[in-house]
């Protein structure tokens, strides 16, 4: 679980550090650290750094065909991580004040980063290599085979155990799988869970040390049929997210710029 969305807990650890720093401060100053002195400052540079580092390394990397330097599920990582801290640290910059353009700015930024975790898992849906290349429709279907074949295994070595379970096994089916089906895979997965757990309970040490295996390769295949079926769909709807997200994120960075513009020219221009 963690390694699957390790970048999801460092950025949760990290926002626990920042909060530890902010409330240190806070505490020191009897009061909220305003956006102009030093800290609020600081806090607000460094989470606006993260956030152009969000918009433009992974996408440098992403569309340089001659890069080899790092995965790109770890620039992936990278780029999530930076986006969930940096709009938090711009979110303590402001103060808890959100009024005129600085407001509107804050808004796309909720926005943007609520687009993000749509995004992501839109993304991780998408079956990749370890290079972060995506898996074409037959390959699925034949590692599906591959799996299916060691189910039946299974089920001829162990045919009074696979009775009990059958209704937990499922033949793979490859049809055409809607937008409205991959949002309910979290939700398909956990009751899936349930009833492989229910049917644990029902069996001695014995059946149940010899179901894990079968356990993980029905599960296996589960995952290879449904990203199979939805793949096509999958793939349009990351395309849509796109053509809505990065629209956003110029309208963010846009006025973002003209705050920071507008808050150096009032502010020490003017002075």
């Amino acid at each position: 679980m963690f390694r699957n969305n390790r970048e999801l807990w460092l950025a949760v650890l990290g926002i626990i550090m920042i909060t530890a720093v902010y409330l240190a401060v806070t505490a020191k100053l009897n009061a909220i650290p305003p956006a102009r002195d030093l800290f609020g400052h600081s806090i607000g540079i460094l989470g606006f750094i993260l956030m152009v580092i969000t918009e433009t390394l992974y996408s440098l990397r992403k569309r340089s065909r001659r890069a080899r330097w790092g995965r790109m599920s770890e620039w992936l990582s990278f780029h999530i991580f930076t986006g969930i801290v940096g709009p938090y640290m711009v979110l303590l910059h402001s103060a808890w004040k959100f009024n005129g353009l600085a407001g509107v700015s804050m808004l796309l930024t909720v926005v943007i980063v609520a687009s993000g975790f749509v995004g992501r898992y839109i993304y991780t849906s998408v079956p990749r290599t370890v290079d972060g290349a995506e898996v074409e429709e037959n390959q699925l279907k034949e590692q599906a085979v591959n799996v299916q074949s060691d189910l039946h295994a299974w089920i001829r070595a162990n045919p009074e155990r696979a009775q009990l379970l059958a209704p937990l096994l499922v033949e793979p089916s490859f049809a055409a799988g809607g937008g409205s089906a991959l949002f309910l895979l979290p939700y398909e997965d956990f009751r899936q869970r349930l009833r492989w757990r229910a049917a644990r309970r029902q069996m001695d040490q014995e059946g149940r040390d010899q179901i894990k295996k079968l356990e993980k390769l029905a599960k296996r295949q589960a995952t290879l049929q449904r990203q199979a079926a939805s793949l096509k769909t999958t793939r349009r709807l990351l395309s849509l997210w796109h053509n809505i997200h990065i629209p956003i994120g110029m309208a963010l960075f846009t006025t973002a710029f003209i705050h920071i513009f507008a808050a150096i020219y009032y502010a020490t221009l003017l002075r």
